[in-house]
């Protein structure tokens, strides 16, 4: 009796064991298998679903951009006349402080409300962009996305940050106030004979314009951080079509 359950459990167990090898064998080969086309663009989409959404989480939150010295915020060359004579004004060096944590407050409100902007982008891509994409740079996706959301993320940051730049804070007086009196009395000088004689140069920044420039710079920094890393790390890539598809672009 002994000997006859021993036989039973033996056979049950070769054939589990040919069953789960024959799975094995049918996913191996599954996974040899050439990308479909819808594969290759649900591959890409994922990735920068989770690429993008990663980025804005983390310049979404507060001192998002503040407290990150790659993506901070800061005024353009042409105010470094200000900043390094800033402790001469009363109470100055707290102005430009405020200053310059208001408009990068308006960037981490600003960027909450990008991801619908993005998500638009990436329903459209063909399978034309998918393939460019996946065997492209390593900054191939944010790119595509800097080429097809740019003008829809600078409409929408744009405004938050004129409205940082229009508060008044200190002497009544905001800061787009303060920058167009110091650029015109500068411009002034360059433009009159001694300026010239001199080499000056006016100065011709538009403070928000520029300012919105430069939080989108940080913003697609990020997103570009976070493509290299689904592309190089195979532990970015959370799920098995990531898996299977940026495994087929590193072989």
């Amino acid at each position: 009796m002994k000997t006859r359950y021993s036989a039973i459990f033996l056979l049950a167990f070769i054939f589990f064991s040919c069953a789960e090898l024959e799975q094995l064998a049918r996913q191996t080969l599954e996974e040899n298998k050439p990308l479909t086309q819808s594969e290759i663009i649900g591959g890409l989409k994922e990735a920068l679903i989770v690429g993008t959404n990663k980025s804005v989480d983390i310049l979404g939150v507060t001192d998002g951009y503040y407290k990150d010295e790659m993506v901070k915020i800061l005024l353009p060359p042409e105010a470094d006349i200000i900043v390094d004579n800033i402790g001469r004004v009363p109470g100055g060096k707290q102005l430009l402080d405020d200053v310059l944590l208001r408009i990068n407050r308006a960037a981490e409100d600003a960027v909450s409300e990008a991801k619908p902007i993005f998500v638009n982008s990436i329903k459209s891509m063909t399978i034309n962009d998918a393939v460019g994409i996946l065997r492209g740079e390593n900054n191939a996706a944010t790119m595509y996305l800097h080429r097809t959301t740019y003008d829809g993320l600078y409409n929408l940051y744009r405004p938050k940050i004129q409205t940082s730049l229009d508060k008044k804070l200190v002497g009544n007086v905001s800061t787009s106030q303060s920058w167009n009196t110091l650029t015109s009395r500068w411009n002034e000088l360059a433009n009159s004979l001694v300026g010239q004689v001199a080499g000056l140069k006016p100065v011709e920044t538009n403070l928000d314009e520029y300012l919105t420039g430069k939080a989108l710079d940080g913003l697609f920094l990020k997103i570009e951080d976070e493509e290299k890393l689904i592309r190089k790390d195979p532990a970015a890539r959370t799920t098995a079509l990531l898996k299977r598809v940026f495994g087929s672009a590193d072989s």
